[in-house]
């Protein structure tokens, strides 16, 4: 198998895991307070990592704010968006949506690469439209709404994140000397710089909810970020750097996927829901017009 394929399936195993993490903090803190920590963690890792490699390569100011702002739009925005959604319809729901983002990441590649990209693939915006209309129907029936701004949350983290990979791979090819781990502490930097804003405009005591986790809590959510961010963007950057077409790529997603719903059944300790099945055989055939 390509070494481009290894990478994004590694990289959407660890994320899964990590999710399972960010959703049951977000539920118990805020999604704001997740995304900041894991960004500090990240952050710290990648430094450490540039460190032991043997420090930074010179890099211009215009490709440093390039990553920063891929980080403040495909870590922060995004994540912000996506974890909303995590804590309000779980995340294996949330991955299936996110499944549908090589349509995404196709048309924006088309033009801001020129990539190709089969027309016929937008056959599977239908299945889209239905797996989102199952999701909702679902929520009507158990809770007495439609629960749209899950969905909402979940397109806008799905459109943000293409977004923010597009500006990654521009960066990584204005400035090829740049490894991928030093893209990755830029990002976590753009990202964290976007949390010191926010924090501002809505404080959501970061330190004092740090001090009050507790030694056990703060351990699973260090580990959580240690997969969920570090290592699955070492692994999902190192794909989009190397990898000849993006969608090809995101469309790996479909792993990440099947192990988000697998690890959420499996930490909540519940079955799938029908409506969960049922959404999944649709997914599964929007990805066919897919690939």
């Amino acid at each position: 198998m390509d070494k481009v394929y290894i990478y994004a399936l590694a990289a959407n195993l660890v994320f899964a895991i990590g999710v399972q993490f960010f959703t049951h903090y977000a539920r118990r803190i805020s999604s704001f307070w997740v995304n900041c920590f894991k960004g500090w963690v990240a952050a710290f890792l990648f430094a450490l990592t540039i460190f032991f490699q043997g420090g930074f390569h010179h890099i211009t100011l215009g490709c440093a704010s390039l990553f920063g702002l891929s980080g403040m739009i495909g870590l922060g925005l995004a994540d912000l968006f996506l974890i909303k959604s995590f804590s309000l319809m779980g995340p294996g729901r949330t991955m299936l949506l996110f499944g549908f983002q090589p349509l995404v990441i196709g048309v924006l590649s088309y033009f801001a690469f020129g990539q190709q990209v089969d027309l016929r693939q937008f056959a599977a915006i239908f299945f889209f439209v239905v797996c989102l209309f199952i999701f909702s129907l679902e929520s009507f029936r158990k809770n007495g709404h439609w629960n749209v701004k899950a969905s909402l949350f979940a397109l806008a983290g799905i459109v943000l994140d293409g977004l923010g990979v597009l500006i990654t791979r521009y960066a990584f090819n204005s400035s090829p000397g740049i490894g991928t781990t030093e893209g990755n502490f830029y990002r976590a930097v753009g990202a964290l710089l976007l949390f010191g804003a926010l924090s501002y405009v809505r404080p959501f005591h970061f330190f004092e909810k740090l001090r009050g986790l507790g030694r056990k809590n703060l351990m699973w959510i260090t580990i959580g970020s240690v997969a969920g961010t570090y290592l699955s963007l070492m692994f999902y950057l190192t794909a989009i750097r190397y990898a000849g077409a993006l969608a090809t790529v995101a469309g790996i997603g479909i792993t990440g996927t099947i192990f988000a719903s697998a690890f959420e059944c499996a930490f909540e300790r519940k079955r799938p829901s029908v409506y969960l099945v049922v959404s999944f055989g649709f997914f599964l055939a929007g990805m066919s017009f897919l690939f």
